[in-house]
């Protein structure tokens, strides 16, 4: 699992809490990129290839709960609060819950602030601690995807339900959530991703959460005049970022990142990383506003995209196995049953420990091929107990068959294995363990150089590069 690098000053702003806080450093730092991404999006975007783009961080804290998510978000209120003014306060939100609730929001907010002093105003920081509430009444608007798709591309909303119509023009929302992983899997499910509603999404999975030995200690102070001055900068006037000239073979590598892991992994994961390349971007364009910077450095470019790998692994790991058929478990057989009852208690077993719990009778036990039964009794006056074992060659039923017995017979026999002890089971396993040296040996001599003219294609999952950053 890769380590991203908390970079710039809220990088610094997190490492210096981070002794203090009963909760992973990366989820703080992700919900105040996030934070800080809002505050910007109105005025900073992001450009490659002559199309400028939002910068906005949508993001997801993904744990169990009482992981400290909420002591994540709040641990990064406290670094921004006092260098974004009264943003966080004033642009703050939660409880969306339809498409027509979206950009009713936005709307009353660029009306509210159109005739200020500094304008037009559709900044929003959404922030859903419970995020899985919200899933499940938005399944029943279908419109409500479509507008967080064009929310995050920065296109414009348009709500034409109303007596008015309304317009809202850039919008720059951004969504801040936490989830546990079983509701990840059962509420982001492979069809939304695919249909790109929620692989807009960078999910982080925090780690544990450290034990402090005394809680009564307040947070130091961060966020000095670095960031404030970096508020300052980016909210002047508008922004655009752009890659510079050093960093651009480093792009190039993390467009290839996605598009080959796309090919290589299965749908139902593959769909999560879809947007690998462009969440990069966005990351590295908010760590360079936030130096003043309208140039993405390779620095800058490498650290976000330490930042967006690490997302790129986690939802790999929360969706795993998602497209893995179930497998249906076969009942067992009356004679695997009996078998097992009679292994329990060491290859004897009276019928009282046997028919309670096979549901059968004694004349259909005695029946089953491989079974040896006796009446055995305690003393003269005892009453006789049947006793049931296992007979010495117990491996199948064609060793007992008489050779009158008809195929069909012999091929049920042998699909019926005897249960053998643990300490059996594990000298099988160790026997069929076989050492890789085995299947690559040394070549005698070296092989004969391969023709210029004839080029081997080999599968794509073997030689795939990128598949050892997983």
């Amino acid at each position: 699992m890769s380590t991203p690098v908390l970079y710039g000053p809220i990088g610094r702003a997190v490492r210096k809490i981070t002794p203090f806080l009963e909760a992973d450093a990366l989820g703080v730092y992700v919900a105040a990129l996030s934070m800080w991404s809002a505050a910007i999006g109105g005025t900073v975007k992001v450009s490659s290839r002559g199309s400028a783009r939002p910068v906005l961080l949508w993001s997801a804290l993904v744990a169990g709960t009482g992981r400290g998510k909420g002591t994540a978000l709040r641990a990064a209120l406290h670094v921004l609060d006092k260098s974004l003014g009264r943003f966080l306060a004033t642009h703050t939100t939660s409880g969306i819950t339809s498409g027509a609730s979206l950009v009713n929001h936005l709307w009353e907010q660029q009306e509210a602030t159109a005739e200020t002093e500094h304008g037009r105003d559709v900044r929003t920081l959404v922030v859903e601690e419970e995020w899985t509430e919200v899933l499940k009444r938005v399944k029943r608007d279908p419109s409500f995807t479509t507008k967080l798709r064009a929310a995050w591309d920065g296109t414009t909303l348009r709500n034409t339900t109303k007596e008015e119509a309304q317009e809202i023009r850039d919008p720059a929302i951004v969504l801040h959530s936490h989830i546990t992983p079983s509701d990840w899997d059962r509420y982001i499910g492979q069809s939304e991703a695919a249909g790109g509603s929620y692989n807009r999404i960078l999910p982080f999975l925090l780690g544990s959460v450290p034990m402090l030995d005394d809680d009564r200690v307040a947070l130091p102070q961060v966020g000095g005049p670095e960031l404030t001055d970096a508020y300052g900068w980016a909210t002047a006037r508008p922004r655009v970022i752009t890659l510079g000239e050093e960093a651009r073979p480093l792009w190039r590598i993390v467009r290839r990142y996605a598009r080959i892991l796309g090919e290589t992994l299965p749908e139902a994961q593959a769909v999560f990383i879809e947007r690998t390349a462009e969440q990069t971007l966005r990351v590295a364009a908010c760590l360079a506003a936030s130096e003043c910077a309208e140039i993405i450095t390779e620095e800058m470019l490498s650290v976000a995209f330490s930042l967006v790998r690490r997302s790129v692994q986690d939802a790999v790991r929360i969706s795993k196995g998602s497209d893995a058929p179930k497998v249906k478990r076969q009942p067992l057989s009356l004679a695997d049953k009996v078998r097992a009852r009679i292994e329990m208690h060491g290859g004897r077993a009276t019928s009282s420990q046997v028919l309670p719990f096979v549901g059968a009778t004694a004349a259909e036990v005695k029946a089953l091929p491989g079974i040896v039964v006796t009446v055995e009794r305690s003393g003269k006056t005892g009453r006789p107990a049947t006793v049931f074992t296992l007979g010495r060659n117990t491996a199948g039923y064609a060793d007992r068959q008489p050779a009158s017995a008809d195929s069909d017979q012999k091929r049920d026999a042998s699909r019926h294995a005897v249960p053998q002890p643990a300490s059996a089971e594990r000298e099988e396993i160790r026997a069929t363990v076989v050492r890789l040296d085995a299947y690559r040996p040394t070549p005698k001599q070296a092989p004969a150089p391969r023709p210029e003219s004839v080029k081997r294609s080999e599968p794509l999952a073997t030689t795939n590069p990128f598949m050892a950053l997983l």
